[in-house]
């Protein structure tokens, strides 16, 4: 792969072809409807999860996770499930526990590359908090207009005029 980006491409690809657990809303919402304020998180806590997706899927050419909204689609989906809220206060407050015991400063507050330095073990060991955000940042920007949209290049579904010939003796 040429980068984390077109990994994720693949995977948001993938994502959208698959019935997934929540609801359209919830699927949407990030889009939809821009919350003024989080649902679930503080807003200590949404600021250090919107460090987070940022740096998941940073901006580039087309924008970013915050761009995408991802950061309240994740709000509205562990607000929908308890299950999720104690997984995400606690795996939150360990990361700002983790930049404070290091740098001397919460996550949120920390430089790109700090913030980039803290995650990177995190993903490198399956880290099983980091995992969760990784995946629903995942699905949040690629059930978005601009991942979905402008990332994808999806135009909705077109009619063909003709298909493609299959080269393969099977078919």
């Amino acid at each position: 792969m040429a980068s984390r980006r077109d990994s994720l491409k693949i995977i948001g690809a993938i994502g959208t072809t698959c019935a997934f657990p929540f609801s359209a809303d919830e699927l949407y919402g990030q889009h939809t409807e821009k919350a003024a304020a989080a649902r679930f998180f503080t807003a200590e806590e949404f600021e250090t999860l919107s460090q987070i997706a940022e740096r998941i899927i940073p901006a580039t050419a087309t924008p970013g996770a915050i761009g995408a909204g991802v950061p309240q689609y994740i709000d509205q989906v562990v607000s929908a499930n308890g299950e999720h809220k104690n997984q995400f206060r606690a795996g939150l407050a360990g990361i700002d526990a983790e930049a404070t015991r290091r740098f001397g400063q919460k996550f949120a507050k920390l430089s790109e590359d700090r913030q980039i330095e803290l995650l990177t073990p995190l993903s490198e060991r399956g880290d099983e908090f980091f995992e969760m955000v990784k995946n629903m940042t995942a699905d949040g920007y690629y059930t978005s207009k601009v991942g979905l949209v402008q990332e994808l290049g999806y135009a909705g579904n077109m009619a063909m005029g003709q298909f493609p010939a299959c080269d393969m003796k099977e078919h």
